[in-house]
């Protein structure tokens, strides 16, 4: 996709709420899905192609909103699916003999040009189809459409496909009606981004007259793609009622009644209702008597009210809710293995977001590593995605960490442990006593206890939040076991597009782990870096980098700081060479329990471990 294209597609930004359901003329509920918006706060900037939350500070163009509804994240995946719902991309040949006058090779600028005729054709008027709709579905004139001698009014049903009406209302069966390309269904796209009831109906004329009165309408094209139909909405279950109006004649029941066979016990919403009785569709009770049949969809919207409400309330989820209560025995919070921490998080780790910040150096990485180690020692699997150290680096860290232990319980002191270097230099073990030698077996046999627990994955540059999601898929998969998550750190992960600013990126990052921590029920720890300029202030949540997101979509937010960071003798280079060095967890947010309270620790850098005091 060029970026003029990208441009054109911008500016359907309006069309695309609109099919939504949303008053792009009012304040409407924030499309953030991580935004509980009780009052609308979210509007439409025609000018700047992109709505923005005023409560949040959500900002999203069309694009971030077809990622959002179709649950997408990679770039390249969001451009297809616009070019799929608006015509765009590359250039595809239409047959001779496919019903156009010579050889279209590009339909996208057929549908442009057609578009941009459509005024030289009152077929529309007779129609009674709307400007809004007209424009929505780029609808067309083809003034030299082979076999209709007065033009043919063009329907685009897909980047590849279109539906030509023949303007003449006197044409003959033969060539009143020709399909271009592949059968699609006419605006199948409201199965995922519809909010307001949808109407299933026949014709491509019926579902734009539905859509001049208000609704949203899908138009199955022929009785004959109730099939295609259906495997749609296996594939994009609906999360608002289907209304069934197919026409009023035998093979519409016919159909009407395949529909129903299908849909009944597959959980999705759905009703019949005749909208256009006493006519034969819904385009013929739009030109007969418009007013009713308004009022007729107004009815079949509020009878879908009643069950959507029934089927989709909170009262729908309450036995799932109690259900889940009982799981949570056999599979409760998980511990950090630090007392005071587990406390202020009401027992531990949950479902959820925890981000933990610090300067460079004063061990966010050590701090995390422990608590995955102290995890695994409950036999729970950690996932842990280092971005910046190597797997050898890390398991050196942990059976460093493990001779301080086995030292100070054996002898009381660190004289004996080991640093990094200590463990992984060969030539050292040479000039080693006794001692030393068994103390760094017993702690390598110690961690051997809980490894097969910790899953390293190793990525500088390359591992991004798809690459994530789709790791915790595969170790469920193989495992059936659920995995807490680390992320070390968050603003090295692979940016979703080079095209973005790193605060863009960050924050998609974030808000796509908070969906991953949703979707998965699983905790998910992430270290983040500080700002330098809060490199001798006390730690605020200002002092996270690209901090709008972390701040907003975070359920725990931690910063690690020296202990007497902010007092008027404070030097930073001093305080690191303090041994062991006076640390502080800051809970800055907790968004189910306590904040603003500080943990002290002592810290030993050399032997990578944190203990609370």
């Amino acid at each position: 996709m060029n970026n003029n294209d990208k441009e054109l597609i911008k500016r359907r930004l309006g069309d695309y709420l609109r099919n939504k359901g949303i008053n792009t003329r009012k304040h409407f509920k924030c499309l953030n899905p991580l935004h509980n918006d009780k009052h609308p706060s979210m509007s439409y900037f025609e000018t700047k192609n992109g709505v923005k939350c005023f409560s949040c500070g959500a900002w999203y163009d069309i694009f971030d909103l077809i990622g959002i509804d179709y649950g997408l994240t990679e770039y390249r995946d969001i451009f297809n699916k616009a070019e799929e719902m608006y015509g765009f991309g590359k250039p595809r040949t239409a047959k001779k003999d496919f019903s156009l006058k010579g050889e279209v090779k590009d339909f996208e600028l057929y549908f442009k040009e057609c578009h941009n005729r459509v005024g030289q054709t009152d077929y529309p008027k007779k129609r009674g189809l709307s400007e809004f709709v007209i424009s929505e579905f780029n609808l067309g004139y083809d003034p030299d459409f082979r076999g209709m001698s007065r033009g043919a009014f063009i329907i685009p049903t897909g980047k590849g496909s279109f539906v030509a009406r023949n303007v003449d209302p006197n044409a003959d069966d033969k060539n009143r009606y020709r399909k271009t390309g592949n059968s699609l269904l006419f605006n199948g796209d409201a199965l995922r981004t519809a909010q307001i009831p949808i109407f299933v109906v026949e014709g491509e004329i019926d579902a734009l007259s539905i859509m001049t009165a208000g609704g949203v309408a899908i138009g199955l094209g022929s009785v004959a793609n109730v099939d295609l139909f259906l495997r749609e909405i296996e594939k994009h279950k609906p999360k608002v009622p289907i209304i069934l109006s197919l026409d009023n004649d035998e093979s519409g029941e016919v159909a009407q009644n395949r529909l129903v066979n299908a849909l009944e016990g597959s959980g999705i919403v759905f009703y019949r209702f005749d909208i256009c009785n006493p006519y034969k569709d819904a385009n013929e009770a739009l030109l007969c008597q418009e007013s009713v049949f308004r009022d007729m969809l107004k009815k079949a919207l509020n009878v879908s009210g009643e069950e959507y409400r029934k089927n989709n309330s909170t009262l729908a989820y309450i036995k799932g809710f109690i259900d889940r209560i009982q799981d949570s025995v056999q599979k409760p919070y998980i511990s950090t293995g630090f007392a005071k921490l587990d406390e202020i998080l009401d027992g531990g780790l949950f479902e959820g977001l925890y981000i933990i910040g610090a300067i460079s150096s004063l061990g966010k990485t050590t701090f995390v590593s422990q608590i995955s180690d102290q995890i695994a020692q409950t036999r729970t699997d950690i996932l842990y995605f280092s971005l910046e150290m190597s797997r050898n680096e890390l398991i050196a860290k942990s059976v460093s960490r493990q001779t301080a232990y086995i030292s100070t319980m054996e002898r009381g002191n660190t004289k004996l442990a080991k640093t990094m270097r200590g463990i992984t230099t060969g030539k050292r073990y040479l000039q080693y006593s006794h001692d030393e030698l068994s103390l760094i077996r017993n702690a390598e046999r110690e961690y051997s206890k809980y490894a097969e627990y910790i899953y390293i994955i190793e990525g500088i540059g390359e591992v991004g939040v798809f690459q994530i999601r789709e790791a915790v898929k595969q170790h469920i998969k193989c495992t059936g076991c659920t995995p807490v998550i680390v992320i070390d750190y968050l603003q090295i992960l692979s940016p979703s597009s080079f095209r973005l600013t790193d605060k863009q990126n960050t924050d998609k990052a974030v808000l796509e782990l908070k969906r991953i921590s949703r979707d998965f029920k699983i905790p998910i720890i992430a270290v983040s870096s500080f700002n330098r300029a809060n490199y001798s202030s006390q730690v605020t949540m200002e002092s996270f980098k690209e901090s709008g997101a972390i701040e907003y979509s975070s359920d725990v937010l931690i910063g690690l700081q020296f202990r007497d960071v902010g007092s008027d003798n404070f030097n930073v280079n001093t305080a690191k060479s303090v041994n062991p060095r006076s640390v502080s967890a800051v809970v800055l947010k907790n968004r189910n329990g306590a904040a603003g309270c500080s943990i002290p620790y002592s810290y030993y850098p050399l032997f990578n471990l944190f203990l609370e005091n």
